[in-house]
């Protein structure tokens, strides 16, 4: 594809290749306000709704499993849409449930409402997707890198953010219970003026958008249904499902654990708990750009060496925190498998672009739609009564090392990337 950019300039905003860079994870950032805006809140929304640990863990599963078949659907409809259709209808559709959940008054409301807000959890195929379609191969998952960094960065500025915002309500005069509903319309309104933005200054590709360039005349949109037999596609699935799945749980749990363990305020656990978000400022692009240097050097072999590597690291600095016994030894252990989980993230995403140069979009999807299954597996531990959260992160953190070794004994590719088919040299050209 013409005009893709051989070099990112995060300070630039010229051209339809860098408006459209952070336009898109400028949404998935938003779409992380909407889907987890609730986390920080879940102290209060526990007492009033009377939530056992049980219902609390099915809400958490609820958030994520709905985002697992949607990112699925996302990535096709990517392929054939364009991601900037793809977007638009997204943002406005999900913004419904999250000026809704004000409404739910129950158990059951509430759970249907996280099932349905979990939806816009998909926007993230949407900004690596449309990242792919703007820069050369050589700097791809650095780019994706950095998008896909920057949008879950909103996981912590979330974290931090909702209980402010919930505080200065209540300073209003309102109740908690009325509180903590008013401040889901804050990332509703935030979702519509991002559909707004994607709209008016976004395309499908450099070269302008699918129907102006020819892309549905020339491009017929049958699914290749062979990439499910691509073993390395799978690999990926089960390693994005213990990195990111484990960053969804963690956003989910991590303000309830720092409460329930060490005795925070709402306020205070929601800070800590936004540290761990607010690495992604940099983790996961030094994930993609170290994956991007390791390919130039060793090939494909390289970027699967590191992934399984920083993956090891993850699990066990997940050992780490699970069996830390004061709050200091948390967040010193926190913040080190926060590093590597982020920077599996990002490593993950350096390889995606190049498995399938015609079907990037579904490849996308799925190892997209894995991280979503690895929280929601990971929920199930977090909602049984016969497990402690100390015992699920230890689980959780020796089966993140057991995938390591299977990332390691995985051959993604021979050739080295100079010589590799450009990603969008098919399908997306």
């Amino acid at each position: 594809m013409e005009n893709q950019l051989t070099k990112l300039n995060i300070f630039s905003l010229k051209g339809i290749q860098m408006k459209t860079f952070h336009i898109t994870w400028l949404m998935f950032f938003v779409c992380f306000f909407g889907w987890f805006g609730l986390a920080p809140l879940m102290p209060t929304i526990r007492a009033e709704l009377h939530l056992t640990k049980a219902q609390v863990g099915n809400t958490i599963i609820a958030s994520v499993t709905a985002t697992i078949i949607a990112r699925l659907i996302i990535g096709k409809l990517c392929d054939t849409w364009g991601p900037r259709k793809t977007a638009v209808r997204l943002l406005l559709v999900g913004s419904l449930p999250v000026f809704l959940v004000g409404l739910a008054h129950d158990y059951t409301s509430f759970l249907l409402f996280r099932l349905a807000i979990g939806v816009v959890g998909s926007s993230f195929v949407i900004t690596q997707f449309h990242t792919s379609m703007m820069f050369d191969a050589k700097i791809k998952g650095t780019a994706n890198a950095v998008t896909g960094g920057w949008g879950n960065l909103g996981g912590g500025v979330t974290n931090m953010v909702m209980p402010l915002i919930f505080a200065a309500i209540v300073g209003f005069g309102y109740t908690k219970a009325e509180a903590w509903r008013y401040a889901m319309i804050v990332p509703g309104v935030m979702m519509l003026i991002i559909a707004f933005l994607y709209q008016k200054y976004t395309k499908d590709t450099p070269d302008g958008n699918y129907d102006e360039v020819g892309y549905t005349k020339t491009n017929p949109s049958k699914t290749d249904w062979s990439i499910l037999g691509d073993w390395r596609v799978w690999a990926l699935t089960m390693a994005y499902a213990m990195c990111f799945g484990m960053e969804i749980t963690f956003d989910n749990v991590a303000s309830l654990h720092f409460v329930d363990t060490f005795h925070l305020s709402q306020s205070s656990a929601g800070f800590w708990a936004g540290i761990f978000g607010f690495m992604n400022l940099f983790a996961r692009a030094l994930g993609g750009m170290v994956s991007d240097k390791v390919g130039g050097k060793f090939g494909m072999r390289g970027k699967g060496l590191l992934l399984a590597g920083v993956l090891l690291l993850e699990g066990a600095g997940l050992v780490l925190f699970a069996h830390s016994g004061t709050l200091v030894a948390a967040i010193i252990s926190m913040l080190s498998f926060a590093l590597f989980l982020k920077m599996s993230n990002g490593a993950t995403y350096g390889i995606v672009p190049f498995i399938n140069s015609k079907n990037v979009g579904m490849v996308s999807g799925i190892v997209g739609a894995g991280g979503n299954l690895g929280g929601m597996l990971f929920g199930f531990l977090f909602k049984s009564e016969s497990i402690t959260y100390v015992q699920a992160f230890t689980y959780i953190g020796i089966t993140v090392m057991v995938v390591s070794v299977i990332i390691l004994i995985t051959r993604f590719q021979k050739q080295t990337i100079k010589t590799a088919e450009p990603v969008l040299a098919g399908s997306m050209a």
